[in-house]
């Protein structure tokens, strides 16, 4: 029988995932095409297809990507407790459902009563909002990188940084996230655009390229001193992460993050900025 060979965007496409996922999880060594074309494209197979299911169907129980790697590499044993370990989990996330669930309850009593207790339901409010975005949040990057970041927050932003951006995310949506995701895609795409054409950082469409860039970067920091010094040590320490452990793959090459870098200067000095 004749096997099946599929490109990283045909087979992200059969089995509804980002290339970007693909990409990192050949990183990190959990899931690497089964061979290479000799034009150096990476190529999956049928019995990738079905190890990728497999991990999907861990991590939509919840498991890091360490946890996945163990269970598939050391069969039904670490399985077994790693599933009774992520069922812990879920009935600790399951009492704090019904914790809100019973506030709730407590509300409608209070307004059957004619009381309104609006502070009571603010909170109710709050509380299902995080909750929302912890599932959509979920969908882009699994538990092992979210800590990962967040570890790299915690040493790039001060506490009172940190309870800045915790406020200013609130009313962050998963409409927004892609929103922001498509721009940066863009903006991606036409800085790989024009280093491989060998344009010039200082050239019009480079400087036109950095503006946009940069105000991106303002709509993260709202020109807020603190936040704009804590991010650029975030990426700082991201980049020195080697690249398995990065919790966000790159998408420049080298040549191309250094003629960004460059267009980036270009525009900063003219623009009065450091």
């Amino acid at each position: 029988m004749e096997r099946s060979y599929y490109q990283t965007g045909q087979f992200a496409r059969k089995a509804a995932v980002s290339a970007r996922t693909l990409r990192y999880y050949d990183q990190v060594g959990l899931l690497s095409p089964s061979h290479y074309s000799e034009s150096g494209y990476r190529l999956y197979t049928d019995a990738d297809y079905l190890r990728l299911q497999q991990i999907l169907g861990l991590k939509y129980l919840g498991f890091s990507l360490e946890e996945i790697q163990q269970c598939l590499q050391n069969g039904p044993r670490q399985f077994k407790r790693a599933l009774a370990i992520q069922k812990a989990m879920l009935n600790e996330r399951k009492q704090h459902l019904e914790s809100i669930i019973e506030k709730i309850e407590e509300t409608e009593a209070k307004l059957a009563q004619g009381v309104q207790d609006w502070e009571s339901v603010a909170k109710i409010i709050e509380v299902i909002q995080m909750e929302e975005k912890k599932e959509w949040i979920n969908k882009y990057f699994d538990t092992e990188q979210q800590q990962k970041m967040d570890d790299l927050s915690q040493a790039a932003y001060t506490d009172e940084d940190r309870q800045k951006l915790a406020e200013w995310g609130k009313g962050w949506s998963e409409a927004d996230q892609q929103e922001a995701d498509r721009k940066w895609a863009e903006l991606y795409a036409e800085a790989q655009r024009l280093a491989d054409a060998g344009k010039d950082p200082a050239g019009s469409e480079a400087q036109a390229l950095a503006g946009r860039w940069m105000a991106l970067v303002g709509e993260f920091t709202r020109g807020d001193p603190g936040i704009i010094a804590g991010l650029k040590k975030f990426w700082t320490q991201m980049d020195e992460l080697p690249a398995g452990q990065r919790p966000i793959p790159k998408v420049l090459d080298d040549r191309q993050q250094a003629f960004v870098d460059q267009a980036l200067a270009i525009y900063n000095q003219g623009h009065g900025q450091s």
